[in-house]
């Protein structure tokens, strides 16, 4: 291999990337202190081969450039760079790596791991010795992507964050084992494409679909070194392309069209597509990590380096590095990948991993960053779903609340309480009735609303619904770590024993736990987050961070078993029960007053008696009963055409504690009849109970959830008499 004589021209430093423009391909990358930087191109054939080296001359605003003809789609790339290797100041150039295009629109196949990868000579603990290997053969290449593609006048759905129901879920995990579909189509994006995964999901009733992360990734050595892989994907380094691994198509540049066709198909279906983006870290780790993209083309711009030793890295992500925010370049890139994914890919919002990160200026958090800021002001990102996990590893991580107006969040404090008080700890009264109305104490002050806060109580990071209820503690050492990885959430919930059992009585309350949980999520205020397989029981047995288990352990298992079957039925009238009924989804905090044409509160609290609690009886910490009243007639807002919303009444009741309660149906207004709708002591979420009156007694099941809809009923001429 030797330069080539081909004929190129200057081209142009933007756009970044590999640019085809029908005759040619326009290449531009971003460094600023490299010294030297040649394009290398691979015979597609060979992949391994390097069949000619193009030295770039031109460079612009810290931008090398080059455009060569006669480059097809499909064609395979990658850089080396040059300049000066020297840790101690933060340069880690090595042009014997070959290296990745940051602005890569596809990435052919996964990475196989060798030594030649490491910039600096292993075993050596200064780490300030340059290894000399050649790279190339090993590295996944970067490839020309044609970006034209036939949307049909694709349309995104905009659903309003206030009816969004989320469904979390892994692409490969969801369809990997359903028999209906295709073979060669499951665990791809093809796969979630096709009618019987489409089928369940607009027959459950979710509105959006959020991806665990489709960048293309990596698995860490020493996951492959013991036969495991990552795969979640939180180990990105491709912030462009489409993850290879859920490819149907091949790895040239064709998952590009099939993410696209797939994305295409869920709109269809009224479907959104939220894609959990991993902007704060890359797969290159710590400063003993290997030399795959950022690190060789200029380490000291992407990375955070500790101020004391700038050959070491800030990590606030626990992954070994931190991008640097603080560097326009990074942020550009983050925009540019950002922007690509909605104007490109027609994607409808982003989950940001561990978004605390990114809001580091200096080490504090700090809310106005200038990522923040960027994003604000952006007239396309500003205007799709943003959510952020609230926190990070770092000191003052934790900033559930504190995220700006347009950002909804994680909402842990949700996640937390709800499952503190099913299981029946003492106490959460008080705390309970935040999270169920919105959590106003988080977001209301910041002139946030309810669809702020993104209620979860399982997510892929933890036990799944039907483990919560069946483990007391993790089983993970599946994952070779002797069981020391992942959270100590224990679960057992009062259930009694672990496992699987045949105990009659044992099974009958973990489905009934399993069901108040699912009724508290989308009858709450908020916007709801289903984890994939939940509806239906899925278990990981007892593993609580399956995060590098690509087996049967995290897939979903098709078809649901009997007892799946009735719970997907019960999650679908509750998701209808949510959309059916304005009062389930307000857009504004309830106030806890009489609303203006109303004779009663939009919301009020009863002890089992039926009568209001009072200030004392919110700090009981022996209370796990109580209810709510959600006044559908007090509802303080208008519909898109400025008519004024009203909805049914509807009366909550919750019991968790494991003995029955006769539940006093509380005074209204007028003379009012309730009807049962929905009672978690039944599979089928119905009581067959005759409608009740205001003053009679419902018995409501200890560990169990009623909601009650108020009936209409005309009252005898002499009653209001007496009412006046």
């Amino acid at each position: 291999m030797s330069e080539t004589a081909l004929r190129t021209r200057p081209g142009r430093p933007y756009p970044l990337g590999a640019t085809w423009d029908g005759a040619g391909v326009n290449f531009a990358l971003f460094s600023e202190h490299a010294t030297a930087v040649a394009l290398c191109l691979f015979d597609e054939r060979d992949p391994g081969k390097e069949s000619r080296q193009i030295r770039i001359e031109q460079r612009t605003d810290q931008v090398w450039h080059v455009y060569v003809p006669d480059i097809r789609p499909g064609a395979l790339y990658a850089y080396r760079v040059n300049g000066p290797y020297d840790p101690a100041q933060g340069h880690r150039f090595n042009p014997a790596k070959a290296l990745i295009d940051p602005y890569a629109r596809a990435i052919a196949g996964p990475l196989q791991w060798h030594d030649s990868f490491f910039g600096h000579r292993i075993g050596d603990p200064a780490d300030d010795k340059p290894d000399d290997r050649d790279s190339a053969p090993y590295l996944p290449k970067s490839v020309v992507v044609d970006p034209t593609f036939d949307w049909e006048g694709d349309r995104p759905p905009l659903t309003r964050w206030s009816r969004t129901v989320i469904y979390e879920m892994h692409v490969k995990g969801f369809t990997w084992l359903h028999p209906e579909v295709e073979p060669g189509l499951r665990g791809t994006y093809a796969g979630l494409a096709s009618p019987a995964a489409v089928r369940h999901l607009t027959e459950l009733g979710v509105t959006a679909v959020e991806l665990l992360p489709v960048h293309h990734s990596v698995t860490e050595k020493y996951q492959a070194d013991r036969g495991l892989t990552n795969y979640w994907g939180y180990n990105s380094i491709g912030f462009f392309a489409p993850d290879s691994r859920f490819s149907a198509s091949g790895h040239l540049g064709r998952q590009v069209d099939e993410f696209k066709a797939m994305v295409k198909t869920l709109h269809r279906a009224g479907i959104e597509v939220i894609l959990d983006v991993v902007y704060n870290h890359t797969a290159e780790g710590n400063h003993l990590g290997p030399t795959l993209c950022f690190r060789g083309i200029d380490n000291a711009a992407y990375y955070r380096l500790a101020p004391e030793d700038l050959r070491y890295y800030v990590d606030y992500t626990g992954c070994g590095n931190t991008l640097n925010m603080r560097h326009p370049r990074t942020i550009q890139l983050l925009m540019d990948s950002l922007r690509y994914w909605v104007l490109d890919m027609h994607v409808d919002g982003f989950r940001f991993d561990l978004a605390a990160a990114l809001a580091r200026e200096l080490h504090d958090v700090d809310r106005l960053s200038a990522f923040f800021d960027v994003i604000h002001q952006d007239p396309v990102i500003s205007q799709v779903k943003l959510i952020a996990e609230p926190w990070d590893l770092g000191q003052g991580g934790y900033q559930v609340g504190n995220f700006p107006v347009g950002w909804t969040e994680w909402n842990g404090k949700y996640r937390d309480t709800i499952r503190r008080y099913w299981k029946g700890d003492e106490g959460q009264v008080a705390e309970l009735a935040y999270r169920l109305t919105g959590s106003s104490d988080l977001y209301e002050m910041g002139g946030r609303r309810p669809y702020a806060s993104v209620n979860f109580v399982t997510a892929h990071d933890g036990f799944t619904l039907a483990d919560l209820f069946s483990y007391n503690d993790k089983h993970n050492l599946a994952n070779g770590e002797d069981n020391r990885d992942g959270t100590d959430d224990n679960g057992s919930w009062n259930c009694g024993v672990e496992g699987p059992t045949d105990d009659a009585q044992v099974t009958a309350l973990r489905e009934r736990q399993m069901r108040n949980v699912l009724a508290t999520l989308f009858l709450s205020q908020g916007i709801p987050m289903l984890l994939s397989g939940d509806e239906m029981g899925r278990t990981q047995r007892g593993n609580n961070n399956a995060y590098c288990q690509d087996t049967d352990l995290s897939w979903v298992h098709w078809p649901p078993t009997p007892a799946g079957q009735r719970l997907i039925a019960f999650t679908r009238r509750l998701i209808q029960l949510k959309e059916d009924n304005p009062v389930f989804h307000r857009r504004m905090f309830f106030q806890g007053r009489r609303i203006q044409g109303s004779a009663v509160k939009d919301l009020a609290w009863f002890r089992p008696d039926g009568h209001e609690m009072t200030d004392e009886e919110w700090s009981n910490s022996l209370s796990r009963c109580l209810g709510l009243r959600l006044a559908g007639d007090a509802i303080e807002e208008v519909d898109d055409m400025g008519e004024p919303i009203v909805g049914d009444t509807f009366l909550i009741l919750l019991n968790a504690h494991h003995e029955p309660v006769s539940f006093v149906l509380p005074a209204y207004e007028t003379r009012v009849r309730w009807e049962p709708v929905l009672d978690t002591r039944d599979w089928n979420g119905e009581t067959q109970r005759e409608p009740l009156r205001t003053g009679e007694r419902y018995p409501l099941e200890g560990r169990s959830l009623a909601v009650l809809r108020r009936i209409h009923t005309a009252a005898p001429a002499h009653a209001k008499e007496r009412d006046r």
